[in-house]
């Protein structure tokens, strides 16, 4: 019998967020805002401790929430018994972002039956304008 997937809300996608990442992926303070079919909306607090010089946020906490969300969207589409491992990862930074928290919206854009493919906009929770782009190929196990 096949196994449906168990129904995905904000508060399961959060839950996930404890239970699969690593502490160091935790302590980025993510919360989830919203998803769909195939899409999750993060937003990364502001925090001092992602900050490099001149207040503006890491390229290493992007391209973290940019790969946890995308392993989020992925759930969203395919259920959360799913495991998966990372196999790409190219990020473009765009424009420095600072004084503000980010918005981190990953989607699906293929999902086979041994890869997955998405792609990842960061962007100003505030002014809303993109700050780095990311695309990402994920192999289902």
């Amino acid at each position: 019998m096949p196994h449906s997937p168990s129904p995905v809300s904000v508060q399961s996608l959060q839950d996930l967020l404890s239970a699969w990442f690593a502490p160091w992926v935790q302590g980025l303070g993510m919360q989830v805002e919203s998803f769909a079919d195939g899409e999750v909306t993060l937003r990364l607090p502001q925090s001092d401790q992602l900050a490099r010089v001149g207040g503006m946020l890491c390229g290493q906490a992007m391209m973290s929430a940019a790969d946890t969300a995308m392993v989020l969207a992925i759930v969203t589409q395919l259920g959360d018994q799913r495991p998966m491992t990372t196999v790409q990862l190219n990020t473009s930074f765009l424009k420095p972002l600072s004084g503000q928290d980010a918005r981190v919206t990953a989607r699906v854009i293929r999902a086979g039956k041994s890869l997955v493919f998405g792609e990842i906009d960061i962007a100003g929770a505030t002014d809303g304008r993109s700050v780095c782009r990311a695309s990402t190929t994920y192999a289902l196990l």
